[in-house]
């Protein structure tokens, strides 16, 4: 019994060093991955075996032969243990990343969720409100002249089509992250819905005073979704012109290279915050000068019926969405975007596939 518990007190004694250089090593390695962890802790155990073995081998006054036994015996199994080990070992390292990176996953999805349903309740109150009190002020009769009917009923439609702008946005985004995006694939003349799109955004340029410029030649040919295509350029360039101020430019190109075709859309608008930057695609984000727009034209006392009506927040109308959804399009074409400041505002570029690539 004594021969035991000397046997196993040597072997602890050899394994407790062993142990003593393992954390040592664990604990220089507090920054590295989950990898290089097990792999420690691999050679580690397996060395703490394979001390114990040799030093109570050696005290036995084992023969060189019976000793070399032991000592090939127990390194077949250390390279068999690390071997299982390590394999083993990654795999679960990868399941814990994954995992985690679920995780964080879905709480950013749940905090887009949050935020998304903040914004448009926020959205929708202030116009829901306005065409409350019009709807009650012309039931009412307190509004009966021709001219202050006829501009109510003016804004109560500008209102809703806000409205149904807003419902639409957030239609395109939930079957985007929905993964219910079906896209139907053709080769689209980018030039064309440049040129359609121009067109759309030109009122709205020319009642802010804005100069839209486009190039005129070099236009690539895409493989894209000719709708959603539309809708990312209209979503940039409107958003351009909402953000510059009176009398800017916006300026459109696009071109090739690499193996893909770019579109970029820049601005006059003074550039956005650096830490503005990352999250300028996320959804319902709006920088601070989105959150505290001007007051409309549109809204304060009727003079004529004494009703102080609210006409919606000044805002582009869209939740915070547009720029979400120019991502989720733009990545559903196995594209990709990106924004970055320039000397005077900043410029929005995206990459597309190009056909037969």
């Amino acid at each position: 019994m004594r021969d035991l518990a000397l046997i196993f007190a040597t072997a602890l004694g050899a394994a407790l060093g062993v142990g003593l250089l393992g954390a040592a090593a664990l604990r220089a390695l507090r920054g590295r991955s989950v990898t290089a962890h097990i792999g420690v802790l691999l050679v580690l155990t397996v060395s703490a075996v394979v001390a114990g073995v040799a030093v109570v081998a050696e005290a036995m006054f084992l023969s060189p032969h019976d000793l070399e036994v032991v000592l090939i015996t127990v390194a077949a199994a250390a390279v068999v243990s690390l071997a299982v080990g390590w394999l083993f070992g990654r795999r679960l390292a990868a399941a814990a990343v994954w995992a985690d990176q679920a995780r964080q996953r879905e709480r950013r999805i749940e905090k887009g969720r949050r935020d998304l349903v903040a914004w448009v309740s926020h959205d929708l109150r202030t116009p829901l409100a306005g065409l409350r009190a019009m709807a009650e002020a012309l039931e009412d009769r307190v509004v009966a002249d021709p001219v202050t009917v006829a501009e109510y009923h003016r804004r109560i439609r500008v209102e809703t089509d806000r409205m149904t702008r807003l419902v639409d946005d957030l239609f395109e985004l939930s079957r985007i992250n929905a993964g219910a995006l079906r896209l139907s694939l053709t080769a689209v003349p980018l030039g064309e819905v440049v040129s359609d799109a121009l067109a759309t955004t030109a009122p709205l340029a020319a009642a802010r005073r804005i100069r839209l410029v486009a190039a005129e030649s070099g236009w690539p040919t895409v493989l894209a979704g000719e709708p959603e295509l539309a809708r990312v350029v209209g979503n940039l360039l409107v958003n351009a012109v909402r953000y510059t101020p009176p009398g800017g430019t916006v300026t459109v190109e696009g071109g090739q290279d690499g193996g893909d075709a770019w579109l970029a859309v820049a601005d006059t608008c003074g550039g956005i915050p650096a830490a503005d930057l990352p999250r300028l695609f996320d959804v319902a984000f709006r920088g601070e000068s989105a959150r505290t727009p001007p007051p409309p034209p549109a809204a304060g006392p009727d003079p004529a019926a004494g009703v102080t009506v609210a006409v919606g927040p000044g805002g582009d109308g869209s939740g915070g969405l547009g720029l979400a959804i120019v991502r989720g399009l733009v990545e559903a074409h196995g594209g990709r975007v990106q924004v970055a400041n320039i000397t005077d505002g900043c410029r929005f570029v995206i990459r597309l596939p190009i056909p037969g690539t």
